[in-house]
């Protein structure tokens, strides 16, 4: 097998999904500062600033990385493997031959449901561990999931 750059961009919602996932976690710890900023008077000063920092930090990731994570995240499935390239500073390519895949997975979280989004898990016999593709429309999903069987299936191989 060749590494090579894998052709399919996720879905476009997945900006949207990434994105809420960000704010969301950003909120939690900017509401916890804010609280307690509310009612600490002694250090209320201290902790409305590291709301307000927390805030500014996780506002600027949820506009700039989601569209960075578009631009990086590529998947692609063949006859002979499944190709994965992730991650935005440390970038890593994966490659499953179709011999080695041992599990195929989808999985829909509560927003990925929302944003009709479904993610495909491939466990292999690597110690790597599973390739994840996530953001893809949730019956593309469904399908990549079915494929992904019949072209195991059909792969001469243990999967060891």
């Amino acid at each position: 097998m060749r590494l090579r750059p894998p052709r399919n961009a996720v879905d476009a919602r997945a900006v949207t999904w990434w994105r809420t996932r960000v704010l969301a976690t950003t909120a939690v710890p900017v509401a916890v500062l804010g609280v307690l900023g509310a009612l600490v008077g002694p250090a209320r000063s201290w902790l409305l600033l590291a709301a307000g920092t927390a805030a500014a930090l996780g506002l600027g990731c949820a506009a700039f990385l989601p569209a960075w994570w578009f631009r990086v995240h590529r998947w692609e499935v063949t006859d002979e493997a499944v190709y994965v390239r992730t991650g935005a500073l440390w970038q890593e390519w994966r490659i499953a031959p179709m011999s080695r895949i041992q599990t195929v997975d989808t999985t829909r979280g509560p927003l990925e449901q929302l944003f009709r989004l479904g993610t495909v898990t491939v466990t292999t016999a690597s110690s790597k561990g599973a390739l994840r593709i996530a953001g893809l429309d949730h019956e593309l999903a469904a399908g990549l999931a079915e494929r992904l069987t019949a072209l195991t299936q059909a792969a001469p191989g243990d999967a060891t």
